[in-house]
């Protein structure tokens, strides 16, 4: 990609990496899990050639930052704390910025809106609707009782396990299985089962994504492994007992949401309800959009980048 420089900045006290491309007001792009800086590819080219200056870090524990070892670094308020650190840096007189997140990347998303909404002039989510703190019940407890132990996130729990099942299928492999998922149903990973078929059947890679792309994730996460990445599943109980304080809260950002129909995070147990039937509005007042694009998958940012890129900028342009 011309025009596209890295670099390395020092924030809350890690070395993190970013890429970053055009001039103009700042967007802020917060990849998920298993992704890297990388998958806004798209967007950074075609939203930096309309006037903006695109910036995408690796997030901690991912791509070319540093991968704190203690799993207990990957809260929201450490990943957050990053990405508020990051914009103190970079963002000079820039008050406010744009904010796109994706999966892991929306969560994220959400809390800085949440924990620093006087940093966000506006805010494009995608994927993963903002989830309201339930005071009762702790994350997993509600995960387990509705999947089971065999669900990916319950899977992910516990370290070492997982890391270890994920190096027999292959680097290669396991991101290929991830980013090719689109079924709509729960994904599921029993114990020694891996994806459901075996690990030398071919594998077939949709239009959106070839196999040079595949190489670079699979380069990055040969580097690091996998556990950073994972460690932020592991902390959804430990994130639940840290927000406590802004139970009830609301995001006070202006916000479209947008999704695939066939995405697993909309299909979930009373998502599309949440989402359609007022409960994310009354959350998030400001939300101006919702976006339902048929007949994509979770990572539609690479799938039907074209389609998100306008919406991204259709979205920003008011502002």
């Amino acid at each position: 990609m011309e025009g596209l420089q890295h670099r390395t900045v020092n924030v809350n006290g890690i070395n993190m990496h970013i890429a970053e491309m055009g001039e103009g007001p700042l967007i802020l792009f917060i990849h998920g899990f298993p992704d890297l800086w990388f998958s806004w590819r798209h967007q950074i080219k075609a939203l930096a050639s309309l006037g903006y200056r695109c910036v995408a870090p690796d997030l901690r524990g991912y791509g070319d930052t540093d991968v704190p070892a203690s799993p207990t670094a990957y809260t929201s308020l450490h990943v957050v704390g990053d990405l508020v650190g990051l914009l103190d840096e970079i963002a000079g007189d820039q008050e406010k910025v744009f904010v796109v997140g994706h999966d892991w990347g929306a969560m994220t998303a959400w809390s800085l809106s949440l924990y620093r909404p006087e940093r966000i002039r506006a805010l494009v989510n995608i994927s993963v609707p903002f989830t309201p703190r339930n005071p009762k019940r702790k994350p997993l407890d509600t995960l387990r009782a509705v999947y089971g132990d065999d669900y990916y996130i319950c899977r992910f729990q516990e370290t070492g396990n997982i890391e270890a099942e994920f190096e027999q299928i292959g680097t290669a492999r396991v991101l290929k299985e991830f980013l090719t998922y689109r079924n709509p149903a729960p994904l599921y990973l029993p114990k020694g089962k891996g994806f459901g078929h075996a690990i030398d059947s071919p594998m077939k890679l949709p239009s959106w994504l070839s196999e040079e792309e595949c190489d670079y994730y699979a380069s990055k996460y040969e580097k690091t492994g996998f556990t950073g990445g994972l460690n932020y599943y592991r902390n959804l109980d430990l994130n639940w007992e840290l927000t406590a304080p802004w139970t009830g809260a609301k995001v006070n950002v202006p916000v479209k949401f947008i999704v695939g129909d066939l995405d697993l995070t909309y299909n979930a147990p009373g998502a599309k309800d949440y989402i359609h039937q007022g409960g994310l509005k009354r959350d998030v007042p400001f939300l101006e959009d919702v976006v339902v694009i048929q007949g994509a998958g979770h990572f539609l940012h690479q799938e039907r980048p074209d389609e998100i890129n306008k919406h991204i900028y259709d979205f920003f342009n008011k502002f």
